[in-house]
């Protein structure tokens, strides 16, 4: 794929990651395609990062990966006894107490958590392999636009762990409790078909196409006015934690909002 950022001067590049601004449009690209995009928590602190430096202008952020694949998963060093140099070792980390292992784990998912915010909307363009954190990384995002040789895995439970980088929340609302619970216990592929179908996937394009895509998607939702979409963004959220009547009542007081923004009278 080629670089639709690559003529804009970076804001961060390090550690396997590159966040341009554009104005109202961010795009976070995973740069290291010779290890199909392999995660490190080196890679986690930047993406963390990368979330705290948008400007305020930023609307609307793209996550994307160069080369075949989106990213292939954790850095197969993180499974030997060796690890990565400076890193803990699953060995390490299995050694800490329960609030040791916890507060660890809570800093890797910080890479993963960010892009759900209200204030923005996210995109991941997925092409060729979004396996493990892979795949969590794209369920990260509020919407998923990929290529037609997409290969989506959770292989966490095959390896005898659980998926947690917060990919289990938006992969059951997605698809379903049942299919969900199939898709990570089995560790099979999910491709283009069934995303789009199961609603894992807005999406499927061609892999030559993605980029166009998602930059007219990109487009799309930046047409809207900022305030309304954030107040869409805040109900649709918030949905499936109220009741009916909650939900109508939330309605009723974000219109209100809107109304006297539209009007000139808001506090």
């Amino acid at each position: 794929m080629a670089s639709p950022d690559q003529d804009l001067a970076p804001a961060l590049d390090k550690d396997g990651v590159r966040l341009t601004v554009e104005d109202t449009l961010a795009t976070v690209t995973l740069t290291n395609p010779a290890k199909r995009n392999a995660q490190t928590p080196a890679l986690w602190r930047a993406l963390a990062e990368a979330g705290r430096l948008l400007p305020g202008s930023v609307r609307v952020v793209v996550l994307r990966g160069e080369g075949q694949s989106f990213s292939a998963g954790l850095d197969r060093r993180m499974f030997t006894p060796e690890g990565i140099p400076g890193e803990p070792t699953f060995v390490d980390l299995a050694r800490r107490d329960d609030a040791g292992i916890d507060a660890t784990i809570a800093e890797y998912q910080e890479a993963f958590t960010w892009w759900r915010r209200t204030d923005l909307v996210s995109i991941a363009a997925v092409q060729g392999h979004a396996i493990g954190a892979g795949f969590q990384l794209a369920l990260g995002c509020d919407l998923r636009v990929v290529a037609d040789d997409v290969q989506f895995a959770m292989r966490e439970t095959s390896l005898g762990l659980v998926p947690d980088l917060t990919g289990t929340h938006p992969l059951v609302g997605l698809v379903g409790y049942a299919r969900a619970l199939e898709i990570c216990v089995t560790g099979r592929f999910v491709g283009a078909e069934e995303a789009v179908a199961s609603g894992l996937a807005n999406l499927a394009v061609p892999a030559a196409d993605l980029d166009a895509t998602v930059r007219d998607l990109a487009a799309a939702l930046l047409a809207a006015p900022r305030d309304a979409v954030v107040e869409t963004k805040a109900l649709l959220r918030g949905a499936l934690d109220r009741t009916y009547e909650e939900q109508r009542t939330a309605e009723r007081a974000a219109q209100a909002r809107r109304l006297r923004d539209l009007a000139g009278l808001g506090e």
